[in-house]
């Protein structure tokens, strides 16, 4: 695997142990989540780089097959263009459904 795709993927992992780690000492729910605008705004922005490296990935190498990819980096353009509407349902959507699925293709992605 190239070195830049399999830094950008372990810049992904990061990003999602990042957001996982917000809830290490607080409860994962929603209306926490909701009340919380350093993190509402700290899972925004981890979600910003994972779009944004899975757009460089799929520009380097179209053969790399991760669910949702164009859904995740059309959300990164989302946050960063339209900031003004976004949804804390979505994004919270993405946190509990989408990134455990992506961690663990990212993982079996880096044999990890």
């Amino acid at each position: 695997m190239n070195h830049e795709i399999k830094a950008w993927l372990f810049d992904i992992l990061n990003a999602i142990m990042e957001i996982d780690s917000f809830f290490i000492d607080i409860p994962k729910d929603f209306s926490t989540y909701q009340k919380d605008l350093r993190t509402r705004r700290a899972i925004e922005r981890n979600i910003e780089i994972i779009g944004e490296a899975l757009n460089r990935i799929t520009s380097k190498d179209n053969s790399i097959q991760i669910s949702n990819a164009r859904k995740i980096v059309d959300t990164r353009n989302r946050i960063i263009h339209g900031y003004d509407s976004v949804s804390d349902e979505i994004i919270w959507g993405i946190v509990l459904n989408h990134l455990p699925i992506l961690q663990t293709e990212l993982s079996e992605l880096l044999g990890e």
